[in-house]
């Protein structure tokens, strides 16, 4: 008897049906095919396992299983319920009329109970897409899959669930989440506020500046002067995340299956701060199987790379492409795959090897070479696609012993989202453009004009720091997004001051 269930397969951050036909006749060996990896290939000692744990045989005949498009490479265990559905179903031993109606997916314990995948949202959306009518998988991520409208989802713990639904012997309880509740109740929560910070008023302005904008943003600055603590705390500033954001962030976060159990929607804006020791696979995603990397688990959100001269060059280099398109294209011999990569880019490093120069009360041991070949370990173009470079400065004692309250965050939100208002207004023609960084060649022409006065202060910038021509396209991103928070509709002449005194690392002067 020939008989069709169905699962999926991810690729990137999207999904594949796959159709699972399984055919008992007669004959005594048991045949997977449809290009499965090792670990879809070893469920059948997982099936075999589960079928007489809970009272059912592995048929002893020919089972042919074929999983198609077979061009397409199934990985992993999530096909363990598909495929020991289908076999029940073809050998009789259970009755499933509506298996068409049904996306099935999940890991096989050998009693039975059922494990968490990953992949889930992509995989919903999917399903729901095709037209299907319900969705049955893991219990611990239903929550994930329950946020697609129009797919009925069953959460289960045990195979015995699902034969039970089929066979009509007991009725499973769908999964209701009300995703828009969910994400407006939570994306406001956040650990760290701009309060806790006493003094670094210009670093302050700098970052508001960077998070009104989306724009790259490097501090420079010896130990203890507050990087980190002003890093963590830029989330806080950060306008909330869409729906669609939402959406679209946590399908990166169900692939690489760092979401969580019991989770619908990330609601906060991601905060990625890998370790120095990164390789430049685990930083862009690629390998053998491949997942996605830090700049992709970072969409929508916060790169952080605290001591930037400490990672390997060729880790940084590989982040000049998808900091410019704003995504990673993996190419293999065997497979193609993009993943989004649209993040803002923090970084911090100190000034020199010993850390003090240019410290107020400190002085500096490193000599001037052993300062630029410090300095060179970040590449020119690297440093070209970082819009701001602010030195941070020790805060003195009477600064940090100041009782006043400093601004906390949500003042400065306000007028972040209210500049990103303007932004989304301006560029409501171009839906792949949500802030001025983003902008290319042909939106800089058209509105980021300068009058004559600006035009001669940024010449006369460019010539004496010696600005590159995407320095000079980065100065006018970032003095149209002073503007904004202005509420200004031209950029004068101030706007490009303050944008042209963001580029110290350009300083020819710089260590010597």
């Amino acid at each position: 008897m020939l008989v069709k269930t169905y699962g999926s397969a991810v690729t990137g951050i999207d999904a594949t049906t796959i159709t699972v036909e399984v055919e008992v006749s007669r004959g005594a060996k048991f045949f997977l095919v449809g290009l499965p990896d090792n670990a879809v290939k070893e469920s059948q000692q997982r099936i075999e396992s589960t079928l007489r744990t809970n009272g059912f045989k592995m048929p002893g005949r020919r089972i042919v299983i074929n999983m198609a498009p077979a061009d397409i490479r199934k990985e992993g265990s999530a096909y363990d319920l598909t495929l020991a559905i289908g076999i029940l179903a073809a050998s009789d031993q259970i009755i499933a009329n509506e298996l068409d109606k049904y996306l099935i997916m999940g890991e096989l314990s050998l009693d039975g109970s059922i494990h968490s995948i990953k992949g889930i949202l992509p995989i919903a959306l999917s399903a729901q897409k095709e037209g299907f009518k319900g969705f049955i998988l893991p219990k611990a991520n239903a929550k994930e899959a329950a946020v697609v409208e129009g797919l009925d989802v069953y959460g289960v713990e045990n195979i015995k669930e699902v034969i039970d639904f089929f066979e009509d012997n007991s009725s499973l309880d769908k999964v209701v989440v009300d995703a828009k509740k969910d994400f407006f109740e939570n994306s406001q929560n956040s650990d760290f506020d701009f309060s806790d910070v006493k003094g670094q008023e210009k670093v302050k302005r700098a970052l508001e500046i960077a998070a009104a904008g989306g724009h790259n943003i490097l501090m420079v600055g010896p130990p203890g002067a507050g990087k980190t603590m002003l890093a963590k705390r830029i989330p806080s500033i950060l306008p909330p995340l869409t729906v669609e954001e939402a959406l679209e962030t946590t399908k990166i976060h169900s692939v690489a299956g760092t979401l969580g159990k019991n989770t619908s929607l990330k609601t906060a804006r991601p905060f990625r701060s890998p370790h120095h020791t990164i390789s430049d696979v685990a930083l862009v995603g690629g390998g053998i199987f491949p997942k996605p990397g830090e700049i992709s688990l970072s969409h929508n959100g916060v790169l952080f790379l605290d001591e930037l001269p400490e990672f390997k060059r060729t880790v940084l280099e590989v982040m000049r492409q998808p900091l410019e398109d704003r995504v990673i294209n993996i190419s293999r011999a065997r497979f193609s795959v993009q993943y989004p990569a649209s993040f803002m880019l923090v970084s911090s490093m100190n000034p020199c090897p010993c850390g003090y120069y240019n410290h107020p009360e400190k002085d500096c041991v490193c000599s001037s070479g052993a300062i630029s070949k410090y300095m060179n370990k970040i590449s020119g173009p690297l440093l070209d696609r970082i819009d701001i470079h602010i030195e941070v400065v020790p805060v003195p004692f009477k600064d940090l012993a100041e009782k006043r309250q400093s601004e906390d965050s949500s003042k400065v939100k306000k007028r972040v989202e209210a500049a990103r208002d303007i932004q989304t207004a301006r560029y409501k023609e171009n839906k792949e453009i949500y802030s001025n960084s983003q902008i290319g060649s042909k939106q800089l022409r058209n509105f980021c004009t300068i009058n004559s006065e600006g035009s001669t202060l940024l010449k006369t910038a460019m010539e004496r720091l010696g600005l590159s021509a995407r320095a000079y396209d980065r100065i006018l991103k970032v003095s149209r997004t002073i503007a904004d928070l202005e509420k200004s509709e031209n950029i004068e002449t101030h706007h490009l001051a303050e944008a042209i005194q963001y580029r110290s690392l350009d300083k020819e002067s710089w260590g010597q």
